[in-house]
């Protein structure tokens, strides 16, 4: 890696963090696969605008320097090896113009660039405690990721598509992955994750993996939508906006147990009429809607509307299994009146969600691909906030993604915590599983201060919420 100046060192001096290093690994081996172009489909295209993916690991630190570069040395090798089962991460975009058809293609060069990224970084003045210390996500977790750096995917023409950093704190170390939102979903992050720690902890550095990526299927060809989609522009680089800002927000990760989920779906399948149709992120899911809702003091003829990202891996017939790489993700939303919304109980609003998840079937996935493929593909970000409107709660993320599995030198993770970008802004509500597994959901949610300060004194919501 290379060591950065003392002039650098300076200038860095005031700032969370203080960079170290920085190096740009590329796979192992030669992959013949990597040669070819890997085309992106209208939905990866439609998550130009928006941002990557910033993940991470808190992990306790209980000796010096010297495991450190321990753990530097063995990752970076580990990565070189992983590439070569992922190596669309190494690559960059490229835009082909095409000016007799008034189009581009925008497709991914998986051997352009100089690879991943790796960056070393000390935040001494920092520990562990500080991370739990404060009620509402610490600030400082946003330069954890990147440097702190704000992108969106479409940087990914220039920047490196998979980014980890690694932190080092007062008596801890911060492990924090940003991958570009345009080539893999949650799926396939925690997927590239999870087979890093096991090639890191393994003895025979190898490129073996338990489960390897796939990269065969496209929706869009199954739908007679061709494999290679194109921007109907010359010069989409003029449609992506940069530094847009949300606004003010508070972010703050509630708890909930095993015990009070399942406590809040039996309530919820009671209120049905229900045994066990109701799942228990459904009931959270409901929960969480009516809460946020009832904190935005919106007018009871107002339309509101629940968003939840779901897994289309799993709706596709015959369904196909998580280890194939790439954006599977499409939102389903149950849409009603706040009246409807609060004047009914938590059962009513759950059962809405189930059957609006359920209806997500593959004819209906296909016709919203259908739809997204006839779109403009590259819209602003101001378009989007319009398009889910000012009353919607979007709940992304999953607490089944193994967050807690991967080991890298240190014993278990101690927290997971997300970067600044991750498309954030009020409303956003991302699940992750509890610290403490057995089944356990922490959720983060985003919000305008003042909603977040109704919200917290919400009884329902907080009668939930476990310590």
């Amino acid at each position: 890696m290379a060591e950065i100046s003392n002039t650098q060192q300076q200038k860095q001096s005031n700032n969370t963090i203080k960079l170290i290093s920085e190096s740009y690994i590329r796979p192992k081996y030669e992959v013949e696969a990597a040669k070819k172009p890997y085309y992106l489909t209208p939905l990866e295209i439609c998550s130009l605008v928006i941002d990557p993916i910033q993940k991470g690991l808190l992990f306790s630190l209980n000796n010096s320097t010297k495991k450190i570069n321990e753990l530097l040395k063995n990752l970076e090798n580990s990565v070189s090896l992983t590439l070569v089962h992922f190596y669309p991460l190494a690559g960059r975009f490229v835009t082909k113009k095409i000016p007799d058809e008034n189009s581009s293609l925008i497709y991914l060069d998986c051997i352009k660039g100089p690879g991943a990224r790796l960056i070393r970084a000390t935040a001494l003045h920092l520990t562990v405690s500080d991370f739990f210390s404060s009620t509402d996500v610490p600030i400082f977790v946003r330069s954890f990721f990147d440097l702190g750096e704000i992108t969106v995917n479409y940087d990914g023409h220039t920047k490196a598509l998979l980014s980890i950093q690694v932190t080092e704190l007062q008596d801890g170390l911060f492990i924090g992955f940003s991958m570009n939102h345009s080539v893999v979903d949650g799926t396939s992050f925690i997927h590239f994750v999870n087979m890093l720690s096991d090639i890191f902890n393994s003895t025979e550095n190898s490129t073996s993996i338990s489960r390897v990526p796939i990269f065969s299927y496209n929706p869009f060809k199954k739908i007679c939508l061709g494999t290679i989609t194109k921007v109907p522009c010359l010069e989409p680089e003029k449609l992506i906006e940069h530094g847009f800002e949300p606004g003010p927000l508070r972010e703050r990760i509630f708890h909930f147990s095993r015990t009070t989920l399942t406590d809040l779906k039996i309530e919820a399948n009671q209120q049905c009429g229900t045994h066990n149709k109701i799942s228990s992120f459904q009931a959270l899911a409901a929960l969480v809607w009516r809460s946020i809702t009832r904190a935005r003091n919106i007018k009871s003829d107002e339309l509101t509307a629940c968003s939840i990202v779901i897994n289309m891996r799993s709706r596709f017939d015959p369904p196909i299994c998580d280890d194939y790489f790439g954006a599977f993700v499409i939102n389903t939303t149950f849409v009603c009146s706040v009246e409807e919304l609060l004047g009914h109980d938590l059962g009513w609003a759950a059962m809405g969600l189930h059957k609006a998840i359920i209806a997500k079937d593959e004819e209906a996935i296909f016709s919203d691909l259908k739809f997204i493929s006839q779109s403009p593909l590259i819209v602003s970000r101001q378009d989007i906030v319009k398009h889910h409107g000012p009353n919607n709660v979007i709940i992304g993320g999953s607490a089944r993604f193994d967050m807690y599995g991967p080991e890298f030198g240190f014993g278990r993770a101690l927290a997971v915590r997300m970067g600044y970008p991750n498309n954030k802004g009020d409303g956003k509500v991302t699940a992750n599983p509890g610290c403490e597994g057995g089944e356990s959901v922490d959720l983060e949610i985003c919000l305008r201060p003042d909603i977040m300060a109704n919200f917290e004194a919400d009884s329902e919501f907080m009668s939930f919420v476990s310590l």
